[in-house]
Parts: structure tokens; C-alpha cells; sequence
């Protein structure tokens, strides 16, 4: 069929005379004027692509179809162009393409080095990042990070990179030294030894040898012996005394009557 209509397009339809041509023939027409004008076709095929508008989150996310998507967090608050394919969405702000993503059917396409600095700082201090870190102070930071990063490493991320970021006010021999006591006294988290440093009190320990009883921190470090031990002055040290002390009989027996009688 399609061998037969380019045959009637060529012989019949071709070659009869147009009014609208003057009397020439279609062929004729094009192989004289339209032929030589004709252009070769792109190298490569048109994609159809749709177009739509959206406001920048505080998320640095806009929404394009059902997906959300990424961009510069410059541009929070601001309303950008996006424009899909199939298999790709590009985000153009005032005429320029600043994001590009694959197209998702669902959920977040992020490319991190759209946050801010800080942000992208979180992002690329990772467990493994903390675990080495962790390394260049010494053994009781190991320690710390080992514990903090156990079990839910992404969720208490931020308190490992919290104790390693110690490192830029207080010198490393100063973080090991709280790390240890940290551990020594069995709080081993971020706010415990960033109130052993504030106070000074890493390298102190008290008289009767504990370390930590009574040494100021910011922190409950009194210890084991300082709250139970009588001898210690601890605060349930009175109540333990008075719950094992001997005790009194107050009623009256039978043997009670009979010697009143």
C-alpha cells in the first residue's frame, strides 16, 4: 500500500497541471524552487518536553510533577522554570539551566553540593570520615566514636562530628584527655565531654581518687561511690541507711498485756 500511494503522489498527482501554480505541475514546482531550500534534518531527534513553574522551598526542593527536586539554596524562596522529558528535568532560573536530575515518578532526587556549606560539610563527614578523624587524637576518641557510631551511626552522626569539631577550639591532647575521663566516669557523649573541657577539669581528679566527683562539670559525673557509699556524703546515702537500719517494734503483743495486767 504505501509502495502504491508514493507510485500516485509521483505519476498522478505529481504531474498534473495546479491552477493555483499557474498550470505547472506539483513536481515540477518542487523540484525547481523547494527542493534546493530544503535543509538536512538535526543529528540527533526532538524530544518532547513539558513545562512548568514552582517555588523553591526551604527544603531547597521544588516540586515538578509528582517528584520534588533539588536546587542551589541561593535560590530559596524564588520561583524557576523546569522543564521535563522522559528522562530528565532541568531547573532554569532567569534563562540559565542550574539543575539538572533524572526524572523520578516519586519521592527526592538531591544532589548535595546544592546545600550550603554547612550542610554539605554534615553530608560529606561520614561514619567512615569520623572513624579515621577519630584516630589522628588517640585511643579514647576511637573509643567515643566507636560507642556514638554502634548502633543508629546516621542518627547520631551529628554528636560524633560534634566531638570531633572539639578539635577546632581545644587542641587534640585536651580531647583525648576528656574523652577519656568521659568514658572512665560511663558518659561518653558529646554534651559530658564538651563540659569537661569548658570546665578544664580533663586533667582532674578528686581526693579520694575518682575521677570526676566533684570536679565542677556541667555533667552528672559523681560516680557510684559518691552516691551510695554512706561514708561519701552521697545523696541517697541517708536514705539507704535508714531503709537497712534495725527496726523498732511498735504494737503491743499478747505477752505486752499480760505483763500490764
Amino acid at each position: 500500500m504505501e509502495v502504491g500511494a508514493v507510485r500516485w503522489c509521483r505519476d498522478v498527482a505529481g504531474a498534473r497541471s495546479c491552477r493555483s501554480l499557474e498550470g505547472a505541475a506539483p513536481a515540477a514546482v518542487f523540484a525547481a524552487v523547494e527542493a534546493p531550500a530544503l535543509r538536512p534534518l538535526p543529528a540527533t531527534e526532538f524530544v518532547l518536553a513539558t513545562w512548568a513553574t514552582g517555588k523553591v522551598g526551604p527544603d531547597i526542593h521544588v516540586k515538578v510533577g509528582p517528584g520534588l527536586y533539588s536546587v542551589p539554596w541561593r535560590l530559596i524562596g524564588q520561583r524557576v522554570h523546569a522543564r521535563s522529558t522522559a528522562t530528565m528535568v532541568q531547573i532554569v532560573h532567569d534563562g540559565k539551566v542550574v539543575a539538572t536530575h533524572v526524572r523520578r515518578e516519586r519521592g527526592r532526587s538531591t544532589n548535595v553540593e546544592h546545600y550550603p556549606p554547612e550542610r554539605i560539610a554534615f553530608h560529606m563527614r561520614t561514619p567512615t570520615w569520623c572513624r579515621h578523624a577519630a584516630e589522628e587524637v588517640g585511643p579514647a576518641c576511637c573509643e567515643v566514636i566507636a560507642t556514638l557510631l554502634e548502633v543508629n551511626a546516621l542518627f547520631r552522626l551529628r554528636a560524633a562530628q560534634g566531638v570531633l569539631g572539639l578539635r577546632t577550639r581545644h587542641a587534640p591532647a585536651r580531647l583525648e584527655a576528656a574523652c577519656a575521663k568521659a568514658i572512665a566516669v560511663g558518659d561518653p557523649s558529646y554534651r559530658t565531654i564538651k563540659g569537661i573541657l569548658v570546665a578544664g577539669t580533663e586533667t582532674t581528679t578528686a581526693a579520694n581518687g575518682s575521677p570526676g566527683c566533684g570536679a565542677g562539670v556541667p555533667a552528672f559525673l559523681h560516680g557510684p561511690r559518691a552516691l551510695f557509699e554512706p561514708g561519701s556524703g552521697g545523696d541517697l546515702a541517708p536514705v539507704l541507711e535508714l531503709n537497712t537500719g534495725p527496726t523498732t517494734s511498735t504494737g503491743t503483743g499478747p505477752s505486752d498485756e499480760a505483763a500490764q495486767a
